[in-house]
């Protein structure tokens, strides 16, 4: 009797964790870059609990640390500002099905606030980390029969808001280094789009919102015509969704998901 009260509970956490994922990557490896928090960790998990083999990466060693509890497969230490990091560690994984590339840093101000290093950073770290990634990605991914690459972008891209000059310029180059991509391997089985979320509710959003002062947040929730924040679990959806084949007939796009700011 005891035996049996002690296998019972288990089984009820293994069909409720069945009951969470519906498989839609199973079969696939997934490599995830900025994924210690916000859109990036969102994502990762989630394309664990759709039964894809994740790697997780980022510089935040600690971050990283806890996503095995929730099904990551791996997590790996991972400076995307680096070309021989990012090269060494894509020779060690080999084939991946699907890239992730949340890598970001927003800029706070106009034209006259950017230095040039600045903007050095900005372009190195939202832009030339993707070409980086995946550069050193596709190859085996073409070996391989294809894949999906999706990348973090920004509405910044398409509509700027005020005081987001290099984000901005830098987020508009994502869109367009996507679509060259997609446009460059369209024939041979590789695809590959950006997510421009609108304000989404992540630690780096909070941070950001509270050096404006107390109604920072109020602030950032104004600019939403849905009169809220976006959650980082409703950038993963879509992410989900383009990694997937469910979306084998979608290249090169914006996927939009803003809560109406671009409206």
């Amino acid at each position: 009797m005891d035996c049996f009260v002690a296998i019972a509970p288990r089984n009820d956490e293994e069909k409720e964790e069945k009951k969470n994922m519906s498989d839609r990557l199973k079969g696939k490896r997934a490599v995830v870059t900025a994924a210690a928090a916000g859109i990036g960790r969102a994502c990762a998990i989630a394309f664990a609990r759709e039964g894809a083999t994740v790697i997780a990466t980022d510089i935040n060693e600690s971050g990283i640390a806890t996503l095995g509890k929730e099904g990551v497969a791996e997590t790996a230490r991972l400076d995307v500002r680096s070309t021989a990091e990012v090269d060494a560690f894509a020779k060690r994984i080999g084939k991946i099905d699907i890239l992730l590339n949340a890598a970001g840093f927003v800029h706070h101000g106009t034209i006259l606030d950017c230095s040039e290093e600045d903007w050095d950073f900005s372009f190195d770290l939202n832009v030339k980390s993707m070409h980086r990634t995946i550069k050193a990605f596709l190859p085996a991914m073409l070996t391989g029969g294809g894949g999906s690459i999706v990348n973090i972008s920004s509405c910044a891209a398409l509509r700027p808001p005020a005081n987001r000059y290099v984000y901005s310029a830098s987020k508009a180059a994502v869109s367009l280094l996507t679509r060259a991509v997609a446009l460059d391997f369209i024939t041979q089985g590789i695809r590959c789009n950006s997510i421009c979320p609108g304000t989404v509710e992540t630690p780096s959003m909070l941070d950001r919102a509270a050096a404006v002062g107390p109604q920072g947040k109020e602030m950032f929730i104004a600019r939403q015509k849905m009169g809220r924040l976006g959650t980082a679990e409703e950038i993963a959806a879509m992410a989900i969704y383009l990694a997937s084949d469910e979306a084998a007939f979608t290249t090169g796009v914006d996927l939009v998901v803003d809560g109406g700011y671009m409206l």
